[in-house]
């Protein structure tokens, strides 16, 4: 018989022991009986022919004890069930579907209710699972056997996280005071070894927080129990820690003014500290809050001007750095204030220069300039226009002070101003003003055409004609000071549409001087605005003024003036045309005018 034989026949043997079936004489493992009994031994139910066959065979007592073998087996069963709910809720696993049957969980919880550990692996699938809670109580129960170790309370058994001793030993373990009902709990379960631990260490911490009262003039205070609110606070003012504002609070409604007052230097003293590294100041060694080096570093950290005295003060203890910092700051300053549309005193510009900051300077002339082009309407879109000489200009008309008249003359005639835009009308008021201060001031009468003249030029022909009226042309002697007033106003009565009385103005003009050109150039001008068939006697006049000396080029920016301020396009269109008859080449600007929409040369104006 081979091994494998004998031991069926061992095995049958002993089931027919454990199954009361030791009367049925046949002991061969082919027995029908050894299959019944291996099947009821693995808690397979045995079907009813089996149970027949047993009936048959008289085995009522194997019949019995396989019943009874069930009936425990379900007992037994039904305790482990018992026993893995008890476990799942008291390790918040409660909502773990899996049987337990199946399921590693039932053997992890029973480590951690023997060991109070869990392996890395078993963690993961915890984690697999969602059961982070009862991760999280086999976290506190290792914890929980680390301080019994540490507190000398190894020998209470419990090992729940919901028991008193785990959170008296956190609070220990956390350097926290233990109430009077955690004192009694120690002595009641006779954990006098914890207790003494817990009494060496508050001794301790009551000596050290009469050391800190003493040290932080905070004696007033008598409570000196290491649970006083004063103590931590002290702590952590000791530790050099910031105090929070509930901390400081406390302190003042304790009236602990000592304690406040050593807490404000020390915050003086941090923020100094704080102040020196960030302004590259380390290297002096006076931390004082009553250094004058303090007080500098506040204004710049408020980013107020230093004044010469501490600038004086950082260049006595060659704190460069401390000194280029304030520069870098009051340049920003600056720039920043040039940015908001403000412009730079003269001392702000002289301090720029002194200390090299010329970009500043640069950056603030040209913010300036591209807000004077938008006010005196200067078109610059790709920012071509030199600083040099339309800033100068520009600033000197926002000074009120007048300009180069050769300068202003010579760009009009490059074409580099329009002399109806705004800055060259601005440079004709300012000279018109000045015509009349000299008026008044000496009483030359010639003053008046040439304030008469610029307010023409400046857009303001009432103003012109204000300085001509009521003149008594009988007490002025010389006649070419009356033509030239007459011309003037009557340029005036021209750009106001009364050309009735502009054209008596030219008249009597040519009738007191009838050498000068003006009046004539004045006649021909009129003529033209007139329209209706006069353009050649404009034309007449126009010849007429070139004889005494008027320059055609004169002639054209009259005609060019009456082209484009012509307010009826019918007649517009008639002077264009007569125009481009007469001469086609030296009118061929006028052909513009003919279109309905006109390409504008965009020039400065």
């Amino acid at each position: 018989m081979n091994n494998e034989a004998q031991a069926r026949v061992e095995h049958f043997a002993t089931l027919k022991s454990k199954y009361q079936a030791t009367t049925y004489d046949d002991s061969s493992p082919s027995s029908l009986l050894y299959l019944i009994l291996r099947k009821a031994d693995l808690g397979i139910e045995i079907t009813e022919i089996e149970r027949n066959w047993l009936l048959d065979h008289k085995l009522l007592e194997t019949i019995e004890a396989i019943r009874k073998e069930h009936r425990l087996r379900e007992k037994e069963l039904r305790k482990l069930e018992l026993e893995f709910d008890n476990l799942k809720s008291r390790y918040k696993a409660k909502n773990h579907r899996i049987s337990w049957e199946t399921s590693p969980l039932y053997f992890i919880l029973c480590r951690i209710e023997s060991e109070n550990q869990v392996t890395d692996t078993e963690v993961k699938w915890l984690q697999f699972q969602g059961l982070t809670e009862t991760i999280a109580i086999t976290r506190q129960m290792e914890y929980f056997a680390t301080w019994k170790a540490k507190y000398q309370a190894t020998k209470h058994q419990d090992s729940s996280p919901d028991s008193p001793l785990y959170r008296i030993l956190k609070r220990l373990d956390a350097e926290e005071s233990l109430n009077n009902s955690d004192v009694n709990w120690l002595k009641k379960h006779e954990l006098f070894e914890t207790l003494e631990i817990f009494q060496r260490r508050e001794a301790a911490r009551e000596a050290e927080f009469a050391q800190l009262k003493n040290k932080y003039q905070a004696t007033k205070h008598l409570d000196s129990s290491a649970s006083s609110p004063l103590y931590p606070i002290l702590q952590n003012l000791n530790a050099d820690k910031q105090l929070s504002e509930l901390e400081i609070d406390w302190l003042e409604q304790n009236e602990l003014t000592e304690t406040l007052d050593i807490i404000l230097e020390i915050e003086k003293k941090r923020h100094f500290a704080k102040l020196k590294v960030k302004y590259k100041a380390t290297q002096h060694e006076d931390s004082s809050p009553s250094s004058h080096l303090y007080k500098v570093l506040k204004q710049l950290e408020l980013n107020n001007q230093l004044g010469e005295q501490d600038i004086n003060f950082l260049k006595k203890r060659k704190l460069i750095g401390t000194l280029t910092i304030a520069q870098d700051k009051r340049a920003a300053s600056l720039k920043s204030k040039i940015e908001s549309g403000e412009q730079l005193e003269e001392s702000e510009i002289e301090w720029l220069k002194e200390n090299g900051r010329e970009e500043v300077i640069t950056f603030a002339q040209q913010k300036h300039f591209a807000l004077l082009k938008v006010k005196y309407r200067i078109l610059d879109p790709r920012n071509e226009l030199p600083l040099d000489p339309f800033y100068t200009i520009m600033q000197k008309l926002e000074r009120e002070e007048r300009l180069d008249p050769v300068l202003v003359v010579q760009l009009i005639e490059e074409e580099l101003l329009f002399f109806e835009g705004k800055i060259a009308r601005a440079f004709y008021r300012l000279e018109a003003l000045f015509f009349e201060q000299e008026y008044q001031r000496t009483g030359n009468q010639w003053n008046l055409p040439n304030a008469s003249s610029h307010w023409r030029k400046a857009g303001k022909p009432k103003q012109a004609l204000k300085l001509t009226e009521n003149l008594k042309f009988d007490k002025i002697k010389e006649n070419k000071l009356k033509s030239a007033l007459l011309t003037t106003r009557g340029g005036a009565l021209r750009d106001i549409d009364d050309l009735s009385q502009a054209e008596k103005c030219a008249l009597k003009a040519i009738e007191y001087q009838p050498s000068s050109h003006h009046p004539y150039t004045l006649m021909g001008a009129i003529c033209y605005e007139r329209g209706n068939g006069n353009y050649s006697k404009g034309d007449y006049w126009f010849e007429e003024a070139i004889k005494r000396g008027a320059s055609p080029r004169d002639q054209d920016a009259e005609i060019r003036r009456v082209v484009k301020n012509a307010k009826d396009e019918n007649k517009r269109s008639e002077v264009v045309e007569y125009l481009l008859e007469k001469d086609s080449q030296r009118y061929a600007w006028a052909t513009s005018y003919l279109k309905k929409s006109k390409n504008k040369v965009n020039r400065v104006s």
